[in-house]
């Protein structure tokens, strides 16, 4: 198996800048037993007026890319599989074992290679499907860490042809980073496929003038791959046996992509196959999978219901920042901790946290929007194997990364929006960190005295008992610790 790469893998270049830098951002101290009466760190406490006080963006393709790295091993979904077939009528297949899809030698043998034992869920439903004589259209719902790239990697080098020396799977990504990421799935399950080419069709990736593409796969962005056929004339999307559209719901947040991909779709055969995967499907989602993928089968998942009910909830009532920390730490004397994770806002107040906690001898790593991704996923990584008891994060942490350890969440700022009310579903996301995969959980609010009422609107909202608590009565933040 091989690829075509420009010269200069910007992705190695990253990784060497993140080695150079991991130490200003991997903040190591000595742990202390227990908290010992702080002072609060002569700082600026002028947090929230200054213009650096930026808040974070969640940024999807950033996210989508994170689960990737983190995620080396398949997660087990706890979620229910719904399947709606084209024809009610068709009996519906699943596979406990990759033998029952009767695949080549070398397919099967890349696959045990790459450690999978068994189909994931979403696998043992997909797999049949998209393996199907003839060939028929999915659109599917799956998050990271459930096998869905090894799954349309393994549809697209099924229907390879090594002895056609041209494009013949089509896969479009919404960044380079992830088609980079897919590539590399490509080139581990094909490694035995010693005829079949990757291509990456990626910014940065220059192609002479003239050229003839053999490479019989294709992963890049729309707005590349819209060049290289109808500018550059490289290759023929109506040769194209494979047409996988990744990340749809990051594609679509992403200026001018959704139109792009549309515009090739058009141009594929009427015989072509083809397969969409979105983590979420929203009615935006929904609208643009029905409008590029004709006459499907579907795979969704059930909604995860978040749920506060295992989890504890409090506040303590304060009048400037100062008196926030001089709370955080009593609270994080008087419990037991596992790990803990705090929420602050803007990116300002997350390192003028970060540095008074370090003062004070703590184990702490900073996670925000500045960083790379590489980065981002450098300080997740440390976190979960426990080299830093504590997290301190803005909202780039707010969804989707699991860690087991988490025992106590902390809204060091209240979430809100632009309006400056309640952000719900944020405050949801952010305390639903603690409180997984069925255990118990804790979760803090430090409230400036002007914001109880937004903290009321919360309670209201979603229906639960916040309850406030004194941080100078070491007694009583004893009695919550476990």
């Amino acid at each position: 198996m091989a690829s075509l790469l420009w010269k200069g893998d910007p992705g190695a270049a990253e990784s060497e800048h993140v080695n150079s830098h991991f130490s200003n951002l991997m903040l190591h101290q000595k742990d202390p037993q227990d908290m010992k009466t702080t002072t609060v760190p002569d700082l600026d406490f002028s947090i929230h007026n200054a213009e650096e006080d930026e808040e974070d963006v969640v940024d999807l393709a950033a996210n989508s890319l994170l689960n990737k790295l983190l995620r080396q091993s398949l997660v087990e979904s706890s979620h229910k599989v719904e399947v709606l077939q084209k024809d009610p009528k068709s009996p519906l297949y699943s596979v406990k074992t990759f033998e029952e899809l009767r695949l080549k030698e070398e397919l099967l043998k890349g696959i045990y290679a790459m450690g999978f034992n068994r189909p994931s869920k979403i696998q043992e439903m997909a797999l049949p499907m998209m393996l199907a004589h003839p060939p028929q259209n999915l659109i599917a719902q799956s998050q990271s860490g459930t096998g869905k790239t090894a799954a349309f990697v393994l549809a697209m080098l099924s229907r390879v042809n090594a002895l056609d020396l041209f494009p013949q799977c089509l896969c479009l990504a919404p960044t380079y980073e992830l088609a980079l990421q897919t590539g590399r799935v490509v080139e581990q399950m094909g490694r035995f496929c010693v005829d079949v080419q990757v291509m990456y069709a990626v910014r940065g990736n220059p192609i002479p003038r003239s050229t003839d593409l053999t490479k019989q796969i294709i992963i890049g962005t729309p707005g590349t791959v819209l060049h290289w056929f109808f500018k550059r004339k490289l290759f023929d999307l109506t040769k194209i046996r494979v047409f996988v559209l990744d990340e749809a719901d990051v594609m679509i947040d992403t200026q001018g992509f959704s139109d792009q991909s549309i515009r090739i779709q058009r141009a594929l055969s009427p015989g072509c196959q083809m397969l969409l995967f979105s983590a979420t499907f929203e009615d935006s989602v929904w609208q643009f999978a029905e409008r590029i993928i004709p006459d499907p089968n579907v795979i969704k998942l059930r909604r995860e219901e978040l749920t506060l009910d295992n989890i504890r909830q409090y506040y303590v009532l304060c009048e400037e920042p100062k008196d926030k920390y001089h709370a955080l730490c009593n609270i994080y004397g008087g419990i037991t901790i596992g790990q803990a994770i705090i929420f602050c806002q803007t990116r300002k107040s997350a390192k003028w946290l970060t540095v008074a906690m370090i003062q004070d001898g703590h184990q702490v790593a900073l996670l925000s929007g500045e960083l790379t991704v590489d980065q981002r996923a450098c300080i997740l990584q440390s976190f979960r194997d426990g080299k830093e008891k504590v997290l301190i994060t803005t909202n780039v942490c707010a969804r989707g990364i699991d860690v087991k350890q988490v025992t106590i969440v902390v809204n060091f700022d209240l979430p809100v929006n632009q309006l400056e009310e309640p952000d719900y579903e944020t405050y949801l996301h952010r305390i639903g960190r603690t409180g997984r995969f069925g255990k118990k959980g804790l979760a803090f609010n430090m409230i400036e005295v002007n914001k109880l009422p937004l903290l009321m609107k919360i309670q209201d909202h979603f229906n639960s008992s916040i309850k406030q608590l004194d941080p100078e009565d070491l007694d009583e933040i004893e009695k919550i610790g476990y």
